[in-house]
This record gives structure tokens, sequence and C-alpha cells, in this order.
């Protein structure tokens, strides 16, 4: 197998019951083993009742479900009576530590972080551990530190739901690999859980795996680049193309388009946003996998809060970050095709019907129930 040797660094949901599997307190970090029968809920004697201010670190706006995420939590955390301080890095990992000094240094009672890099992010968390602020790992892991709490969908999972759906459509062939940034986290989980249903498919030679790749900052242009060098390579000889997340499958497209290939090689995705939603009703996607934000993002700044007020955050899961086991919020991913994606996304109201089948003529759209 052929590596690429530039690795780019670039629901319908029901909210789990988030039953007991560990605990934090936020004075230390740890996250000792306990016993609770709610992970976000109310705590007795909290510290704190009035005045608190959450900061919010985002690594970037530039896709479109940032946007949503940011819109989602701040205003819980209104509702709930905090205010935020908001930065967004614009992908510029050291910009991101320099914005969350700043946070802190503004007295703020926790730091939400949604990484850029899981490992240099580690310094922000060790300020804050310095000051006695618990951080809480959004979305993405913060690796190698004393982080208070973690929220995210299970990872692995939608690896999985990705390669499975594309092995079913192709199960004999030439695949491509196109990750995420190396440097999230969420990229390499997403990478397990791929390999997890391909492997035995590459061990009896019925898949082969033509190339892989890394795709900075999720950038769905570098994405187009690679996947055109993919195709010269391999003369199109391609038969699925495993992009982790919409906005790479959206750059792989463009290139398959190109050589007339868009809706004739399989493509995963990620995220349901519009751009991929609109692929897949229109065939030249096969599938994206839907991240209900709103329970996301609202489970965030629950923890945030019931952190800021002193109280123990419980998660269902822990996640194992390289120094501690941090008590962590998996929420479950939903597959979405062109099967189910108006009792998915559109019926959740989180992409417009409209909006979606906009590029296919009106008299094919599906009816909603």
């Amino acid at each position: 197998m052929h590596k690429i040797a530039v690795f780019i660094s670039a629901a319908i949901f029901f909210l789990l019951p988030l039953t007991s599997c560990a605990e934090v307190m936020p004075s230390s970090g740890e996250a000792p083993v306990g016993k609770s029968d709610k992970s976000i809920e109310s705590g007795a004697s909290p510290e704190k009742k009035d005045g608190i201010t959450i900061g919010f670190s985002i690594a970037s706006v530039q896709e479109e479900r940032w946007l949503t995420d940011r819109e989602i939590f701040i205003s819980k955390c209104n509702e709930l009576g905090a205010e935020v301080i908001e930065q967004s890095a614009n992908g510029d990992a050291q910009l991101q530590n320099e914005q969350c000094k700043k946070l802190l240094a503004q007295g703020i009672d926790v730091l939400v972080v949604i990484p850029l890099d899981s490992e240099k992010s580690a310094a922000i968390v060790n300020e804050a551990n310095n000051l006695d602020i618990p951080v809480v790992a959004y979305d993405r892991l913060i690796r190698n530190s004393f982080v208070a709490a973690h929220v995210s969908y299970d990872n692995v999972k939608i690896g999985e739901f990705q390669a499975r759906y594309l092995v079913d459509l192709v199960p004999e062939g030439n695949y491509m690999l196109l990750g995420g940034a190396q440097t999230d986290y969420c990229s390499i989980q997403v990478r397990k859980g791929q390999m997890k249903v391909l492997k035995p498919y590459i061990d009896s030679k019925k898949i082969t795996i033509v190339e892989t790749a890394w795709v900075e900052d999720w950038n769905p242009y570098i994405a187009k680049k690679v996947i055109e060098d993919v195709l010269a390579e391999n003369q199109n000889n391609i038969q699925a193309i495993v992009a982790s997340n919409d906005g790479t499958a959206g750059g792989a497209i463009q290139a398959l388009a190109e050589q007339k290939l868009a809706g004739k090689v399989a493509v995963s995705g990620q995220d349901a946003d519009l751009a991929g939603c609109q692929r897949i009703v229109e065939g030249i996607q096969s599938m994206t996998v839907y991240v209900p934000i709103k329970a996301e993002a609202e489970a965030a700044a629950e923890v945030a809060i019931k952190l800021a007020r002193g109280g123990i955050v419980t998660g269902n899961s822990v996640t194992d970050n390289g120094k501690v086991k941090v008590p962590t919020i998996l929420l479950e991913p939903i597959l979405v095709d062109s099967e189910n994606i108006v009792d998915t996304v559109i019926k959740d109201g989180y992409q417009k019907y409209e909006e979606v089948f906009k590029n296919i003529p009106v008299n094919s759209w599906p009816q909603q129930k």
C-alpha cells in the first residue's frame, strides 16, 4: 500500500441516560470511579450560584456546524444564567492557546475548548489547572492533561458507520482513506472505527487500500488536490473513498466530477451539512453521519454550569487521554442516506426540506410525513 508522503496536517435523538461510569472533582481534575443517577443534574450545595462566566474557545468556524454549535451553546448557557466569552482561533493552534490564556485571565469560571490540536491544547489545560479553573473538552478530546470532562459523539462508531456503508455498497475494489486533520483526535478515532470494519476485507484481499491521507484542518480544497493526485496515480481505478466528513467528501467529489466519476465512486461523509445532504439526494455522495448538535451543545453547557457551581459531573463513559481517564458524555450518532434523510436531519429541523432538495426536480421530491 502506497501512502501519501504529505500528511496534510491542517437526535431524532434521545440524550442518553447518562448513568454513572465516572466522576470528576473540578478542583483536582481527577476521575475517580463513582456512582450517580444522572450526569449533569443540579448538585446540592453549589459553591457558586450567580455571576457565572464561561470561556468558550472554538478551533475554527470555517465549517458550517461550528457556527451552529456556537449559537446553541451560548444560548443554553444564557438560559441557565451564565455569560459566555467566546473566541475563534481561525484554524491557528498557537492563536488558540494565546486566546485561551486571555480568557483565563478574565476570571472565567470554566473553560470549554473545541481544540484545533489535541496535543498542543494540553498547555491550555495546564494553565487552567494552575488557576483551579476546570476545562471541558468539547467534541474533540484534549490529550495528556487533567481535563475535567469530555462531551462528544462516539467517533469510533462514526468510522464504523462510514466503512460499513461503503463495504455494503462496494464489497470489493480499490479504496482510498481520506482522513481529517491528524492533529484532531477525533480523526484518529474515526479512522480506528473505519479500520475495524475494513481490516477483514483487506486481509482477504477483497479490498485494497491504494492511498491514505490526513487533511489539514479538514480543508476541502486540500482534499480535492489529494484525490486528484490519487486518481491520476491509479488511472481513475478507485471504487470507494472513505471520507471522514462532508467537507473532505465535497472536495473529493469535485475531483471525481472533473473525471466524470461523481456518483460512480462511493463516498462517505459526516456532519450532515447542507452541501453534503444535497449531494446525497443528488446521488453523488453515498451517506453522511448526523451528530445532533443541539444535544451536544446543550450537554456541554450543562456540564460547564455544573462545574462552575462546584458540582460533580459524571459521564456515561470514560476516555483515556494519555494522562487520566476523563469522565465522558458520549452521544449516539445517526447514519443518514437518501432513504432516511427526511426522517432524520430534516424532521429534526437541522436542515430545511426545500434547501436539501433544491437541486433536483420538484416532482422527484419525497413526501414529508
